[in-house]
């Protein structure tokens, strides 16, 4: 849903707007003795109030917060971070005069006396981003804490209000205000910014009021948008949950000259697509490049393969280092501005590697075009929401063969021919030959994303085990794998898969990697050999008792609750593939394993366990096929019951007793 005001619009009802955030509130007695919340069971704290003014003319911003401290856990409200960050830009947005105080149940009153330190968050060549920390003082249980403060940007800038109505702990009372500048605004281009529209994703019962001062001398009045919520539940946060961004309450605000999505998907995207293309023209140096990696091939595929390769062999620098202007200066390096600048230095961002990839499948003589995507792990795309800044990253579509295949040259490591699993079912705007629209991008088939575990184990007689554990990933977990090695170095990320292995193994067990196979060859499987030891069984005086799959001996119910609220969201289909073979102690036969077992449901899910006995050994194989990503709530009993069945079957043992001795006869004398 999109909505609008014009700047001049017509006279209305005046506004009463009053604000808290200049003066503190007194506690009421019930306020001050509160030690639960009826409308939150269990609530570590809640918000009495939170209240956001926006004031344009003034370029600053006023927050003001009362927090109720419920329990032990609440206390940590106490420690609160407030962001402040920095453009290459120019922008900036700072936070100052910073206030607060404690009030114990007594109704004494302890002020924030201290200083707030700087804490640097993160910093690359186009943001910096920070926070002052404060720590309340002498914060217990039943204390209510407060805080205000001002946020400011620089006099040459204005920003759009975000307002975020619904957050961690349950909101009371929350109070927004925005007075927009009166002034005419531009964009970048020169365009007339006249137009603010928003986007509000707000409880029922719930508006934004929209009212106009009376003007001067024939100039138009302050514009004031107003919102007061009121008993706003917190975020709900469930197993297996779609982003918290895709559901929060909120308003976003932003300046606007296009009536409908529509217009604005349209025209803004045909300036998106321009710059793309500019971006992506086949130069000489383009065509020269092309030329050289193509040398041998004789098809489409064949030559768009190995532009592929060559992309990705280039240094990916979102996942390693950005280098500033003055580095890039220093080595005779201009600024990034076509896939020639790329080329040239052999590295570039994820977006620059896949307009690079266009320039050179343009150059091949193939149809190709950009598309921009959200990132699905951080939200999904909201067309109503008119704004190029829920779009995170841009991948690539080409025809071959008279098909289009899609592709993700900006992410290290994935495949040809597949997509990184936040962009796979992402939506998002793409060119086309009729020039753009909103789209969607495709998904995967659970075949792709695997996960193969094996264990070869050697029990000894106190239920000890020692052997190998073999990891094999497949697609997206071997993406993800990839990823983060290419984040860290070797040991830290032999600690992780140490520390991932281990958090499934029966406690006591350890594991140590020993080998990490095809780590950078992304079109195989990635393999990683680990010896394991440990306590894996328990023993009585005449039986061993073992996990059936080691690998699932400690896991927890997926959806422990019997109701559920959101969706049922996973992150990308797999199929999960086990084997655990033991190998018996001398003297002893099993007694009792799991049965077989096999259930399907939905369509798209399907479970299976057996366990095969040869000569003194006996192996668990276990399979979980997930072919869906999205469940709807009607389809989460359905989804209960299986996964309950399921993982009450992982936990099935193997029973081992002692084989009776076979006598040996003598022979006579």
């Amino acid at each position: 849903m999109v909505r609008a005001a014009y700047l001049g619009a017509a006279f209305l009802m005046g506004s009463g707007v009053g604000f808290a955030a200049d003066q503190w509130i007194s506690p009421t007695p019930d306020e001050l003795k509160m030690t639960s919340f009826a409308k939150a069971p269990g609530a570590a704290a809640v918000i009495l109030n939170y209240d956001e003014l926006t004031e344009d003319s003034l370029h600053m911003e006023s927050h003001y917060v009362r927090i109720k401290i419920l329990n032990e856990e609440g206390r940590k409200y106490a420690d609160m971070e407030l962001f402040q960050n920095k453009g290459s830009d120019g922008w900036a947005y700072t936070v100052d005069d910073v206030q607060g105080r404690t009030i114990h149940p007594d109704g004494t009153i302890i002020p924030f006396t201290g200083k707030p330190y700087l804490k640097m968050i993160d910093k690359d060549k186009e943001h910096q981003h920070s926070a002052k920390v404060i720590t309340l003082p002498d914060v217990t249980v039943g204390s209510i804490i407060e805080v205000r403060y001002k946020g400011r940007w620089d006099d040459y800038w204005y920003t759009l209000p975000r307002w975020y109505v619904q957050r961690e702990l349950y909101v009371v009372k929350s109070h927004f205000v925005w007075k927009p500048t009166t002034r005419e605004l531009h964009s970048s281009d020169g365009t007339s910014n006249s137009r603010i529209s928003w986007t509000p994703v707000l409880p029922k019962g719930t508006d934004l009021k929209q009212t106009q001062l009376p003007g001067v001398n024939g100039n138009a009045g302050q514009l004031i948008f107003e919102l007061n919520a009121n008993d706003v539940a917190s975020q709900v946060e469930e197993e297996y949950m779609p982003p918290v961004k895709s559901n929060a309450y909120r308003v976003l605000f932003y300046y606007l000259n296009y009536r409908t999505a529509e217009e604005f998907w349209q025209q803004e995207g045909k300036k998106w697509s321009k710059s793309v293309d500019k971006f992506s023209d086949p130069s000489s140096a383009v065509r020269a490049f092309t030329t050289e990696t193509t040398t041998g091939a004789t098809t489409q595929e064949e030559k768009l393969k190995k532009i592929y390769a060559a992309v990705m062999a280039m240094e990916n620098t979102d996942f390693s280092r950005a280098r500033t202007a003055s580095e890039d200066k220093a080595n005779g390096l201009k600024v990034v501005k076509s896939a020639d600048d790329v080329i040239a230095r052999k590295r570039g961002s994820g977006d620059e590697l896949t307009e690079l990839f266009l320039a050179m499948t343009r150059s091949a003589g193939m149809k190709s075009y950009g598309m921009e995507v959200v990132r699905r792990d951080d939200r999904m795309f909201m067309p109503g929401w008119l704004s190029f800044s829920q779009l995170d990253d841009m991948i690539a579509i080409v025809t071959v063969d008279g098909k289009e295949q899609f592709f993700d040259p900006g992410m290290k490591y994935v495949p040809y021919g597949h997509l990184d699993w936040k962009h796979t079912f992402a939506s998002g705007i793409r060119q086309t030959d009729q020039g753009v629209k909103v789209d969607n991008a495709p998904g995967e088939n659970y075949k792709y994303s695997q996960v193969q575990r094996v264990a070869d184990l050697k029990l000894n007689e106190a239920g000890n085990a020692t052997g190998s554990a073999i990891f094999t990933f497949l697609g997206a977990p071997a993406v993800r794998w990839r990823q983060r090695g290419a984040r860290t170095d070797e040991t830290e990320l032999k600690r992780d898969l140490k520390d991932a292995v281990e958090a499934m193994l029966p406690n006591g067990m350890e594991a140590e990697v020993t080998r990490i196979e095809q780590q950078e060859e992304y079109e195989k499987p990635l393999k990683v050999t680990l010896k394991v030891n440990g306590p894996v069984g328990v023993v009585t005086s005449k039986r061993m008792i073992l996990p059936g799959d080691i690998y699932e001996s400690r896991t927890k119910a997926a959806f422990p609750h019997e109701k559920r609220e959101l969706p049922v969201y996973f992150s990308y289909e797999v199929w999960e593939r086990d084997a655990v073979r033991y190998v018996l102690p001398a003297g002893m036969k099993v007694e009792s394993a799991p049965a077989t077992a096999q259930d399907t449901i939905l369509q798209s899910m399907m479970y299976d366990l057996k366990s095969d006995q040869v000569a003194n050994t006996i192996t668990i194989r276990r399979n979980l096929a997930r072919n869906g990503l999205v469940y709807p709530i009607s389809d989460y009993p359905t989804m209960r019951t299986f996964y309950n069945k399921l993982q009450a079957k992982d936990q099935e043992n193997v029973v081992l007793q002692v084989a009776p001795a076979t006598g040996t006869p003598t022979a006579a004398n």
